[in-house]
This record gives structure tokens, sequence and C-alpha cells, in this order.
């Protein structure tokens, strides 16, 4: 079957959308969906066949690992080894919206990220479309709907005209209101350090932690 874009903001369009998005998931397929800051292309994080699928659609290696988004606060809770006091202040703080965290993973989950080296990046976005999806099929890999080396799109169709047929379902939430893509602090070594600055200010970071911005730039 071709591949087909859902209007996500049209009610009755946006059930049949999220029905096809999740049976997709469940199948080994990958789905673009809307996220708060730009288009994810995603699958289910604990299906490693569909995970190299999405890296392929991507033409990117392991090397750099997937990110998992999860659609509440407790989903968290069975993904990472502890769930810690610096991890549950910034959930608190910034979830929904556009922080990912990188925390040591539980033990022996059935996932196949890539070259993870026994971490995980999780996020929940803020974008009531991705939430829907998230709750109906769980945590899922999700990277930015881009061709690598190419820009992130912050459309449905940005995304299909990079993707084409290679993905059957495109979730269209209309246009991403941030455009920029999430910041990554990673708190699974001895300090937290801010990898990636992206939506969330590394300064309103250090407010919430008490730490000073200069202290998380540091690597």
């Amino acid at each position: 079957m071709p591949s087909r874009i859902y209007d996500c903001l049209d009610p009755t369009a946006r059930v049949e959308g999220i029905q096809a998005a999740a049976e997709s998931v469940r199948a080994g397929q990958c789905v673009v969906l809307p996220t708060d800051t730009v288009y994810g292309i995603g699958a289910d994080a604990f299906n490693p066949d569909a995970v190299a699928k999405l890296l392929a659609t991507k033409r990117r290696g392991p090397d750099m690992p997937v990110p998992v988004l999860v659609g509440s606060w407790t989903t968290i809770q069975g993904l990472v080894r502890e769930f810690t006091d610096t991890a549950k202040t910034l959930v608190e703080a910034f979830w929904p919206g556009g922080l990912s965290i990188v925390v040591p993973e539980a033990p022996s989950l059935p996932w196949n990220l890539g070259d993870t080296r026994g971490t995980v990046l999780l996020r929940m976005p803020l974008q009531p479309v991705a939430i829907e999806l998230l709750q109906e099929t769980g945590p899922m890999a999700v990277s930015s709907a881009n061709i690598s080396g190419e820009a992130p799109p912050v459309s449905a169709l940005g995304a299909r005209n990079q993707f084409g047929e290679a993905v059957p379902v495109y979730l269209d939430g209309g246009t991403s209101e941030v455009g920029t893509p999430s910041t990554i602090i990673d708190i699974s070594g001895p300090a937290p350090v801010v990898l990636r600055e992206g939506a969330v200010p590394t300064e309103r970071i250090g407010e919430v932690l008490g730490i000073d911005p200069a202290e998380l730039r540091r690597s």
C-alpha cells in the first residue's frame, strides 16, 4: 500500500491515523510523528529489526544511538537503572518538553538502540498527537525525521519529501512549534553535562538543578 499522510488536526482523521500508526509500529514498521521540537521517525523501541529499519531509512549507523520517547512520567521508572533525585527534578521541571535526559538504562532490557554504552536517552514530548500514539504503543525509538545530513523537518510533508514510500504512515500534527531539536543533558556520570544545547536553555537547567550553567557545559 502507498504511504499516507493523516491530518491529525481533523478529529476523525486523527483517530484513524493514530490507529494506523499504532498498527504499523506493532508490525515492525517505521512511522513519522509530530513532536514539539521537530518531526520524528519512530519505531517500537523493543523491536531490534524495527530500530535497524529506522536507522537504514535515515541512512545512519548505530554509532549514534536512537533516543526513546515516552508517553508519561511513570514510564521512565521501568527503563532506568535508578530513578535518581536529579532525574526526578529534571522530569518534573521539563517534561513534557524539549529536554532529553541520558541515564543508565535498566539492566537486561530487550532492545538494541545502537552503541549506547549502557545508557539511554529519554524524552517526553509536549505534543498531544505524539503522546496519544506513545500511550498506544509504549516507548518508541524516535529520531529526527530526516536523511542523515539533511535538515530536520518541521512538517509531515517535509518528512515525506525525504522518506517518501519508505515510511507507510505520516501523522500530520501541524508545524512543530519549537523547530529546534531538544537539549540533551547527560546525568549518567558523576556530574550533569549538557551534550547539546537546543530547545531548553542551559541557564534554565542550571536554575532548576542549582548548578552554574558554565559547569553544565564542561565535558
